[in-house]
């Protein structure tokens, strides 16, 4: 159906193409975009900083991720006012991999990622993105928001802690003792950036509140410094070394260079060596986050078109991130995927088209180039207070509580039990354990609903007498596996002391391989005690699935009828001639 185009549509640049068709692309429309590509660019340059920063590396590969994927993926995706870039989801994931693989481990996961979205893409998965339920979103970006939040505790409280353990509750345990020695200027600079985030939109004016504070965080910062009190900038926390052998503090003014992502390092890491290990370590790492990369752009887009009315394309769109995830790399971009936060701003700022988020890309490149030694006196602590408001948002605890308190008990535990394996465990086993719970309950939920009733004596549906020892069931909902065994083992048990038994079947609109197994089961029992079966009244699909199963009654013990009345027609007659 043409209103449905949309979940099978797959091509290159279909959100731009799209964008443009609809309306001519005039001066105006590029003037909209241009200004919400500003506010976005405003917005991305500290966030996508502070997010290489948490996940371990320098922070101008966060600001090369929104340059390259920022630009690439727009132009090829099929959401229309989408921003790709580093997001706060992936931290949990590729905080291990810094960790242990460095940037190249780092680069060479994302890139093997967008490969996989591709193959997602070209197999038209994108439309199942619906098939999620939302405690299982809740439950996972929750425990991310927390896992983020506890990160930030060092760089907010200035903590000196040499090497933070892997587990959740190491990592608590090593903040809680080292909390005690925290630095009081770190502290009071992260508490002005953080009020600062609070405070701003009350105040309704239009810039967002990253640049007001990182600006003031900044300034509070250059204050304790001059004191003489050690505040950690970027500045004075990364280094990076020029193609001449010249070392610099801070963040390096020049364009991302190509280089194979496997052989790209930072200061103190070696060059990947690849092996067996490695690589089924790095290729389960590149489904994990090509999940979530998957998930949280066509969640994005989803909320986009909310907001605007329109329709993205999933599958355009899992293969615009797939391409941008696969180039980026090679320049030292991080993994990417589109940001709501960012993304709504974007439509919100009043973007036309995907050019907005292009220019997004534009502004940063351009921040790059001729700010990097303003950037540099950005505080860490300043940093860390964006990344908690991050995962504040991030968490939505509002939708949480609501959930909590409204939605069914099955519902809750499944969000509590993907919130805690992503705190405790690890994301990939929240989402699929958080998946086959929500299935499982479902399932039974569905099977709850398939009930059998004995309708003999109901005038409404039975317009003839019914011989004696003759009864009529009428069954409701789906006779799948989960439900079939049970619903055929209630009607042998009420069909045992019968001499003939009709299935009103109208009700039934799901037969599967089970419920065909659970009423071949059932007519063998029948037919050891003597007892007829009809059959009346199919719907188009059990009847296909019996059709298909060779599904043959032999007309003695077992027959078949269009419509009850039949059935009920020919029992009467045959009772009539059998007296005579």
């Amino acid at each position: 159906m043409k209103y449905r185009k949309h979940l099978f549509s797959l091509r290159i640049g279909h959100a731009l193409r799209e964008s443009l068709k609809d309306v001519p692309y005039k001066a105006t429309a590029f003037y909209k975009d241009l200004l919400a590509g500003l506010t976005v660019g405003i917005i991305a340059i500290p966030l996508s900083m502070a997010l290489a920063i948490a996940i371990g590396v320098a922070p101008q590969y966060g600001l090369y991720t929104a340059i390259i994927a920022g630009f690439i993926t727009p132009f090829t995706g099929g959401s229309r006012y989408s921003v790709s870039g580093p997001t706060a989801a992936f931290v949990v994931i590729l905080y291990p991999i810094v960790q242990q693989y460095g940037l190249s481990g780092l680069l060479l996961a994302s890139l093997l990622s967008g490969l996989i979205l591709i193959v997602m893409a070209l197999f038209r998965l994108g439309r199942y993105i619906q098939y999620i339920p939302e405690s299982v979103t809740l439950g996972f970006t929750g425990g991310i928001a927390v896992v983020i939040a506890v990160l930030q505790v060092k760089g907010f409280f200035g903590l000196s802690i040499t090497e933070m353990p892997e587990s959740f509750v190491g990592k608590v345990v090593a903040l809680a003792q080292a909390l005690p020695a925290f630095s009081v200027p770190t502290l009071l600079v992260g508490l002005s950036a953080l009020g600062v985030f609070i405070l701003w939109p009350k105040l309704k004016i239009a810039v967002p509140a990253h640049l007001p504070a990182v600006v003031i965080a900044s300034l509070v910062a250059a204050v304790f410094n001059q004191q003489g009190f050690n505040v950690a900038t970027i500045g004075s926390t990364f280094s990076f070394t020029l193609p001449d052998g010249t070392l610099g503090a801070g963040i390096p003014s020049m364009l991302p260079d190509f280089q194979w992502p496997w052989l790209r390092t930072q200061a103190d890491e070696s060059s990947l060596v690849l092996s067996w290990a490695v690589a089924k370590d790095l290729l389960s790492a590149a489904f994990a986050i090509a999940m979530l990369g998957a998930i949280e752009s066509l969640l994005c887009a989803v909320v986009l078109d909310g907001m605007s009315g329109k329709k993205h394309s999933a599958n355009s769109e899992l293969l615009g991130q797939g391409i941008g995830n696969i180039i980026t790399p090679f320049f030292g971009g991080i993994t990417a995927t589109a940001a709501i936060a960012r993304s709504a701003a974007n439509y919100k700022a009043g973007a036309v088209s995907p050019i907005a988020a292009m220019c997004h890309a534009v502004v940063v490149l351009v921040s790059l180039l001729s700010l990097s030694t303003i950037l540099a006196y950005i505080p860490m602590a300043g940093m860390s207070a964006l990344l908690i408001m991050v995962a504040w948002n991030m968490s939505e605890a509002h939708k949480i509580v609501h959930l909590v308190k409204k939605a069914p008990a099955s519902e809750v535990l499944v969000l509590m039990v993907c919130l805690s394996l992503t705190i405790f465990f690890d994301m990939v086993i929240a989402i699929s354990a958080g998946i086959i719970l929500a299935s499982l309950l479902f399932m039974k939920q569905v099977a709850d609903m398939t009930k059998v009733k004995d309708i003999s004596g109901q005038k409404k549906h039975i317009h003839v007498e019914l011989p004696p020892r003759w009864k009529v069931f009428k069954i409701n909902g789906p006779l799948f596996f989960a439900a079939a065994d049970t619903v055929f083992g209630e009607l042998g048990h009420l069909s045992t002391s019968q001499d003939g038994v009709i299935l009103y079947l109208d009700g039934v609109s799901i037969l599967d391989s089970g419920g065909v197994a659970a009423l071949y089961k059932f007519l063998g029992k029948c037919r050891h005690n003597n007892t007829r079966v009809l059959l009346a009244d199919f719907q188009f699909q059990p009847l296909k699935t019996l059709a298909k199963a060779g599904f043959a009654p032999d007309g003695v013990h077992c027959e078949t009828y269009s419509t009850l009345a039949d059935a009920l027609d020919d029992v009467v007659s045959e009772i009539a001639v059998s007296k005579i």
